[in-house]
Order: structure tokens, then C-alpha cells, then sequence
């Protein structure tokens, strides 16, 4: 929900009130709530035993002809949710740090474990959010950095970007796992469990 309120809060600051006269700046859990993203497919997965689970909320809208620089804002707009969940994985990787360190918790506490998921899963989001590939936020990120001349390979991307990151979800998810394990590390330290 944080991750979709970034992106509407940034797109406002860049001139766009579209988030906003939706409805869509809120805490509110089911503003955001994808029918089939949020509920059917995760109901689905688990049905199933799916050894992985994923799940999406209602994208917030934005409209680039009210941003000044449509294709650099896009690129801003795109990064806000990805640098939201860092941002939330190091404020409750301090928070873990210090229970830790003033031992108001100990590493076999519950508190720890739920203060360390909160951290990788947001830490997961993140950068599985900003691969290149559409409909992630890294894509966004690399069109606004692609020189005009590479106008191919987003288009390229654009068509098969869906079909490539099923395949990435599928088989090559494993390759994010040393990024997100030395992440993990350096933000929640030695209070850490996974």
C-alpha cells in the first residue's frame, strides 16, 4: 500500500492529481485491493501449494501530460515505490537494531522475527520491483534513462516485457537471492534471522 502511495504522492509533487482526486492517497487497504491481484491469484497459489506467492495492488494512475518532463517523470514516479520499501525494510532495520543492541528483545523473540520479515519482504519488493521489465517500476526507470536512439528496446520490451518476467518469476528469481540476502544483511545486522 506504501508502495502504491509513493507513487501517486511523487506523481503529485511532479504536478499530477490524478491519484488524488481517485481516491487513491490513503492508508485505506481497500482503495488499493486488486480483485484478481490482491485476493483470487494469492487464494489460487496457496490452493495449490505454490512453492512462491505473489500478489499485486491496484496500480495508482497517473497521467504524464500533466507532468512537466513526461519522460523523466515517468522515471521518478516509477523508482518512488521501489525506494518506499527500502525505505520501510532500514526504518524497521534501525528499530531491530536498537531492541537488539538495548536487549529489549532477544534474536529468538517473535517481535524479531515479524521486525525481520517486514524487512525482507520489503527488501523482495524492492528489487524485484526494479527489474526492467514491464509492468515493474524498473521499467519506467529505464525508459526515462534510454537515449531516444534505444527507442527499440523498449519497444521490444513493451511487447514481450509480461512474457519475459513470467519466465524471470519461474526461473530466475533465484539469481535476485544474493542481492537480497546481502541487503537483508546490511540493514538488519546482527538481529537478523533469516
Amino acid at each position: 500500500m506504501v508502495h502504491e502511495i509513493s507513487h501517486g504522492a511523487v506523481a503529485l509533487r511532479l504536478g499530477d492529481d490524478t491519484a488524488k482526486r481517485a481516491g487513491r492517497l490513503t492508508l485505506n487497504p481497500l482503495k488499493h485491493l486488486d480483485p484478481f491481484g490482491s485476493v483470487i491469484l494469492p487464494i489460487i497459489l496457496v490452493l495449490i501449494q505454490s512453492p512462491f506467492l505473489i500478489g499485486w495492488a491496484k496500480p495508482v494512475p497517473y497521467n504524464p501530460h500533466n507532468l512537466k518532463d513526461p519522460k523523466k517523470g515517468a522515471g521518478i514516479i516509477g523508482a518512488a515505490g521501489p525506494i518506499s520499501n527500502l525505505l520501510i525494510a532500514i526504518i524497521f532495520g534501525i528499530v531491530l537494531r536498537l531492541l537488539v543492541a538495548f536487549s529489549v528483545i532477544t534474536i529468538a523473540s517473535q517481535l524479531t522475527e515479524l521486525l525481520s520479515l517486514i524487512i525482507f519482504i520489503n527488501i523482495i519488493l524492492a528489487i524485484f520491483n526494479l527489474l526492467p521489465l514491464p509492468p515493474l517500476d524498473g521499467a519506467n526507470v529505464l525508459f526515462a534513462l534510454l537515449p531516444y536512439k534505444y527507442r527499440g528496446v523498449q519497444t521490444f520490451l513493451q511487447r514481450y516485457g509480461i512474457f519475459i518476467l513470467i519466465l524471470f518469476i519461474g526461473y530466475g528469481f533465484r539469481l535476485l537471492y544474493p542481492v537480497i540476502t546481502a541487503l537483508y544483511g546490511i540493514i538488519a545486522g546482527g538481529g537478523s534471522i533469516f
